[in-house]
């Protein structure tokens, strides 16, 4: 067995495990030893690890990143949170709004983008109702998966396939095909969870006041900011189909609408306070990937098996399997090479989609933004959810929502 390898599975057995006593290792320190480990032990050289990690992944990121720190930091986040939810009297109503404005706002910003703004918005809705916070937090976590899942931005893997798999025209290449049962999804979603907890969503919504805006400079620049990203994706989309040769690449996007808070005097301290953990996580994911794919251990065991990895049900199982080992992100970064070395359609990349992401509902490692949901609940001292929970919750709404997804694909 190929050393990468070994100390991938070490890597992924030590994130499984990272409660230790009441201290919690985290999983990006976890991630970023594998990778530094396999640089130790010459799995991979420096350059290579260097020329793993993907520019337009790591740029988007720390873009809308940023932005989501300043509406937070600047105050702005709290107001949204009044506004978003001022018609909402009961926790159902609320469910409603996280469910269908949140998980459909995936399409244009990222998953774990609105996982970081959506973890203190219900926080800050739920501070007088406290048996509110599971359901809620539950219903973004589903949500933000599924709708992530027909959007090219909507997560951090659709957004590695949509470069790497060289889509000519990523939005409507996922939304085409995947907008009907993403919908339908959603609605089960929603059903589902006020099933479960009728009785606690049911109850009247205490709301509680927002705090006067004192930083308006810089909540004019988080709100221009904001614009700036839904007018490029919205150019982006008319662009791509159109077939126009002037791209605008996904990068760009998240780059340019993240400028107006270099404005702010507050800058440095957004900077210093982003989820840099979440970024050495995908750089280091990356790197690990990389050289486990560079140990040729998969591609010898899929050609003297003979597995049909071409195959849109293997596809499907594959991803929704070892995401729950190795993440979503890795998954996709280690199971992409494998289709672009040989024939392969859109059909094939978007099962690889939709099989990595909805995998995120079936546990809590299956996706990023769940560890993002759970963190932020806890370092603002809030318990969110806990392993078997999620799975309780989570394993039916998986099988269900890939049944359908499967019909229409």
């Amino acid at each position: 067995m190929p050393a990468a390898l070994i100390i991938l599975l070490i890597t992924l057995v030590t994130i499984a495990f990272r409660q230790v006593g009441k201290m919690s290792i985290p999983i990006w320190l976890i991630m970023a030893t594998g990778a530094f480990a396999t640089l130790v032990f010459q799995q991979i050289t420096p350059l290579q690890a260097i020329l793993a990690i993907e520019p337009n992944v790591m740029i988007y990121l720390f873009g809308v990143f940023l932005i989501a720190q300043a509406a937070e930091e600047s105050g702005y986040l709290e107001h949204l949170t009044h506004r978003l939810f001022y018609y909402s009297h009961t926790g159902k109503q609320a469910l409603v709004i996280i469910i269908f404005v949140l998980g459909l706002s995936t399409v244009l910003l990222m998953n774990d983008t609105i996982a970081i703004i959506g973890t203190p918005l219900i926080l800050q809705l739920c501070k007088s109702q406290r048996p509110l916070i599971k359901p809620l937090l539950f219903a973004l976590a589903f949500s933000i998966t599924i709708g992530s899942a027909m959007s090219p931005v909507g997560n951090p893997q659709n957004l590695l396939i949509a470069v790497k798999g060289e889509m000519s025209s990523p939005f409507l290449d996922f939304i085409r095909p995947l907008i009907i049962p993403t919908l339908l999804n959603l609605f089960i979603c929603y059903f589902l969870i006020y099933l479960v907890y009728k009785e606690t969503l049911d109850a009247p919504l205490e709301k509680v006041t927002p705090t006067p805006i004192s930083e308006h400079r810089t909540v004019l620049l988080v709100r221009i900011s904001l614009m700036i990203m839904v007018f490029l994706v919205l150019a982006k989309i008319v662009l791509d189909s159109i077939h126009s040769p002037l791209r605008i690449n996904f990068s760009y996007i998240a780059i340019l609408a993240a400028l107006p808070l270099f404005l702010s005097h507050q800058i440095w301290f957004f900077i210093k306070k982003l989820d840099w953990g979440t970024l050495i996580f995908f750089a280091s994911t990356f790197v690990l990937m990389q050289s486990v794919w560079d140990s040729g251990f998969f591609q010898r065991n899929i050609n003297h098996y003979n597995i049909a990895f071409m195959n849109p049900a293997v596809i499907l199982l594959l991803s929704i399997v070892l995401s729950q080992f190795i993440s979503n992100v890795p998954l996709v970064a280690l199971y992409l090479p494998l289709l672009t070395h040989h024939s392969y359609d859109n059909s094939q990349l978007l099962t690889l989609a939709i099989g990595s992401t909805i995998s995120g509902n079936l546990s809590i490692l299956g996706a990023a933004s769940n560890i993002i949901i759970i963190q932020n609940s806890e370092n603002r001292g809030v318990k969110g959810f806990g392993f078997f929970e999620f799975i309780k919750l989570g394993a039916p709404l998986t099988l269900i929502t890939i049944l359908i997804y499967s019909y229409f694909l």
